[in-house]
Formats: structure tokens, sequence, C-alpha cells
């Protein structure tokens, strides 16, 4: 039986009115669905803000880490199970701030496991303060005299190699379900960078500042996400033009291919000797 909408219906969202989360929302249900994934293969682990939420609002495994802590829970969840369709979600500041050590090593260890950062520029649960993207001189209560030049994450990802590197817009759900559906098909590190409109605490990325400078990388026909130097130039671009779409393709070993333990059937469904663990424990006292 086709998997639908209704089988992925949680509970009812609380963010604000018009908040680019509600797109965010729509176009992962849409590309689970498209792919026939079911509820019970689905995990998503997340950490703490409004993107955190995310979870709540869909029928599937789910599982609410620290702020920042949600790639080091989703790799193992992958890597006890990797039957297992393994999504962590978060914000700009839950992953590009708190969480950035882990968001480096993951993408440099290439773990089979895709990362929707919903991209706002903002702390948006506690209530507008400058996160790791937020415009060069944004005011808020911790940057009253403006933040300094925001980060680059999607070339951060670039360079540390992780094998598929996107950016998505949250008023563009057709677009974003693509991009989505993609990643679900990628194996190794996904990030997948959404630009999405704080209606209530940054009202400098609005929408329509976004429909003004965005456009499509595969309306283009020529661009290559295969060559990283073009990669680059497309992860810094910024400010009137803005592309999305996928920006960066790697084939390269996933971290799950590289123990023997790991190969065949998932980990949780192999014998055990716990005797070996008792010696090891032993052994070290």
């Amino acid at each position: 039986m086709s998997i639908t909408l209704n089988d992925y219906t949680g509970l009812q969202p609380a963010w604000c009115p018009d908040c680019g989360n509600f797109g965010i929302l729509s176009a992962l249900k849409k590309a689970l669905v498209e792919l026939d994934i079911p509820p019970y293969k689905l995990v998503i682990v997340s950490g703490i803000g409004q993107a955190g939420k995310l979870p709540h609002y869909l029928k599937c495994n789910t599982f609410n880490s620290l702020h920042g802590r949600a790639l080091p829970v989703a790799e193992g969840i992958k890597i006890a199970n990797r039957d297992l369709c393994v999504i962590a979600v978060g914000g700009d500041g839950d992953a590009y701030g708190e969480g950035g050590n882990h968001w480096l090593h993951a993408m440099r260890r290439n773990h089979d496991i895709i990362y929707m950062v919903h991209n706002n520029g903002v702390y948006a649960l506690t209530r507008g303060q400058a996160s790791p993207t937020s415009e060069t001189g944004f005011i808020s209560g911790t940057t009253p005299q403006g933040s300094p030049d925001p980060l680059q994450p999607l070339a951060i990802a670039v360079a540390a190699g992780a094998s598929f590197v996107a950016r998505g817009f949250a008023g563009d759900i057709d677009h974003l379900a693509g991009l989505i559906k993609l990643a679900l098909q990628n194996r190794g590190f996904s990030l997948l960078d959404i630009l999405q409109p704080c209606v209530s605490f940054n009202h400098i990325n609005t929408y329509d500042w976004y429909y003004r400078r965005i456009y499509k990388l595969d309306n283009d026909g020529k661009y290559d996400p295969f060559n990283k130097t073009a990669a680059f130039e497309k992860a810094e671009q910024w400010g009137d033009h803005i592309p999305i779409g996928v920006i960066y393709l790697n084939k390269r070993k996933v971290f799950e291919d590289s123990f023997t333990a790991l190969q065949g059937q998932s980990l949780i469904k192999k014998k055990h000797d716990v005797s070996k663990a008792t010696r090891l424990i032993e052994n070290a006292l």
C-alpha cells in the first residue's frame, strides 16, 4: 500500500503564522510520500529551537537531543541500524553555532545521514538574538552595534568534503521537496541548508527579499556540481544573487562502509558475544 500525506500527519504546529518552517514541513512530507518511505523506517533527530519542533508535527520515530547535539545521536542511530532513513534537523544557531564542531566532523567522516538546517539568520526561539548566519550589521539584543560578517556554511561544507551540499528555499515547496528527495537518495553526508524566513524576528531576510534574489542552478543547464572550484564560487555567492539547488556533489567512501562489523545485516540484528565486552572491561580495571 502506498504511503500518503495522512500517514505522516502529526500534532498541530505551534509556529508563528507564515513561518518558513511550514514550507519545510510540507516539502519534507511531500518528498517522503513521493519516495514511498514508510514512517516506521524514518528517524528524525532534532536539537533545540523552532526547527527542533519539526518532528513533533510528523508521525515518525523521533529523538530530541540537546542544543547542537543532534548529529552524534543521528550518527549512532545510523551505525546501529543502517536500514533506517536518518535525518537530523536544526536551526542555523543549533547547527552552525552550538553544534559546529559535530557538523564539521560528521562531514569529514561522511556519515550516511541527512542534515536539514532551517537557516533563518536569527535565534528565533529565544526571541531574536543574532546567529552565525545573521546579515552583516544585524542589530539585536546581543549585537547592539551590529553583527559581524556571517558564516558561509555551504563553502565550509564543500571544503569539509560533504558528499551532497544543497540550498533550498522554504518559499518554493516543490523545488525544496525535489532537493530533499535527492538528499534522501544520496549515500553519505547530505547538507541541505534551507533559507527560512522568520516573520517575527528577522525583518531583513523576508520572503520578498529572497524572491528578488534567488535563482535556481538547475535552470542553468551548464552548472557542474562535481566541479569543486565552481561549487566554492556558488557557495559564497550572496547579496543580489543567491543560488538555490545542488551546490556540490562529492562521491567518496561512506563512514559506515569502513568497518567490517557494519557490513551485511544491520548491527542491531547481529548476534553479540557479551563475554568479549566483559573481558575488555575487566582488562581496563
